[in-house]
């Protein structure tokens, strides 16, 4: 009970203590020993009506505290300007409406452009999702005092070159919101990996997204995308052994994540939402149908091509061809990509050759991806494949 009080909480209240502060450093100690404090005190007293507002007022009052120790106390208490009603006794009658939620703001500064792409998922799990230091360096494959040292260079930065705790202006809001939409996307693919569990840290962060800005049809397009996928991700895998979408248990999936999905698709389409995050959410709940409408599949992925010029995003788009019945329109459309590097271009025309009785050239294909494969799902898919030649 206390750590999901805990997990639900942190964010809200770190985000309204680096406003009132406008430090990371001392917003999070401040939140540390007040939950802290409340780990103590709650098994005994219980939880309180309003946990939000106990924790916050209880951190403000101790970084106040923290604040008054130290020797430049008259200049920091004025430069603070700290009301004098914070300094009264906690009323546990004080309804969670009147601590402002400055997630927001905080979604914005942790996602700001001038902060390292790495710096921003690592703050942004840190300080919104709560996330101990460890965990998000298991999470990257990193030492913990690697993340410990991208944390504090993240901070720091934000103090150097005074990014605003802000919600940006109307002008900067599409590529700013698109920035962080990337963020906590990236999350979830680091997540979906298999490496660690965060594919359900960002559809967390997803919804804190959707509901502190809820006219923001692509906010509910990444919400949509990520759990139509994450309602898969049981059947996706059969021990060390990659299963792909047709040949997948559908008893596994979870029902209530599809519906949940299909429900935050609508609200985005209902928007107007048109944009990338929309249409890739619209391709999953697709592929959730039976059957599936592989042309229609294939249309949606023409329009996501148009939206972003992704040359693998054309590669999907030749997958869907090829599923609905196309395979060598499929292959002209993948031999015109230049996407050599990339194992999944080889085992896909690898199949288109396959389905077309152009088993040389097939195999030929599956080795090239083989040689690339980094994972044991993805080597133990592709041997197999060579072994039905």
């Amino acid at each position: 009970m206390l750590e999901e009080v805990f997990r639900e909480e942190w964010g809200r209240v770190l985000a309204s203590l680096v406003g009132f502060l406008g430090d990371f450093d001392r917003a999070e100690e401040a939140a540390q020993e007040a939950f802290a404090i409340a780990s103590e005190r709650w098994p005994a007293s219980g939880v309180p009506r309003n946990p939000g507002a106990w924790l916050t007022t209880t951190a403000r009052r101790r970084a106040i505290d923290r604040i008054r120790r130290e020797r430049t106390l008259a200049e920091k208490i004025h430069l603070l300007a700290v009301p004098e009603a914070l300094m009264d006794e906690f009323d546990d009658t004080v309804a969670d409406a009147t601590i402002k939620d400055e997630r927001l703001e905080l979604i914005f500064t942790c996602c700001h452009p001038a902060l390292p792409l790495e710096g921003q998922v690592a703050l942004t799990l840190r300080a919104l999702g709560g996330l101990a230091t460890a965990d998000i360096a298991r999470a990257f494959l990193v030492s913990e005092e690697t993340m410990k040292r991208r944390l504090t260079r993240a901070r720091a930065k934000i103090r150097a070159t005074g990014i605003p705790f802000a919600v940006p202006d109307a002008h900067r809001l599409p590529d700013r919101l698109d920035a962080v939409l990337a963020v906590v996307y990236l999350i979830y693919n680091e997540g979906y990996s298999g490496r660690v569990d965060l594919g359900a840290e960002a559809i967390r962060l997803g919804n804190v997204l959707a509901a502190l800005m809820p006219e923001q049809p692509e906010a509910h397009g990444l919400l949509a995308l990520m759990t139509l996928h994450h309602a898969r991700r049981r059947a996706r895998f059969s021990g060390d052994d990659l299963v792909l979408l047709e040949d997948q248990d559908r008893s596994l999936w979870d029902l209530d994540r599809i519906a949940a999905g299909r429900a935050a698709l609508d609200r985005a389409i209902a928007l107007g939402g048109r944009g990338p995050y929309v249409v890739q959410a619209a391709i999953a709940s697709l592929q959730t149908r039976v059957p599936i409408d592989w042309p229609r599949v294939a249309e949606l992925y023409r329009r996501l091509v148009e939206l972003t010029g992704s040359p693998v995003v054309e590669l999907n788009r030749a997958a869907a061809l090829a599923q609905a019945g196309e395979p060598a329109e499929a292959l002209r459309a993948v031999d015109r990509l230049d996407l050599d590097a990339y194992l999944y271009y080889h085992s896909t025309r690898g199949e288109l050759l396959r389905r077309l009785g152009r088993d040389d050239e097939a195999r030929a294909a599956y080795r090239r991806a083989l040689a690339l494969a980094t994972s044991t799902p993805e080597r133990r898919f592709l041997t197999r494949r060579l072994e039905e030649f």
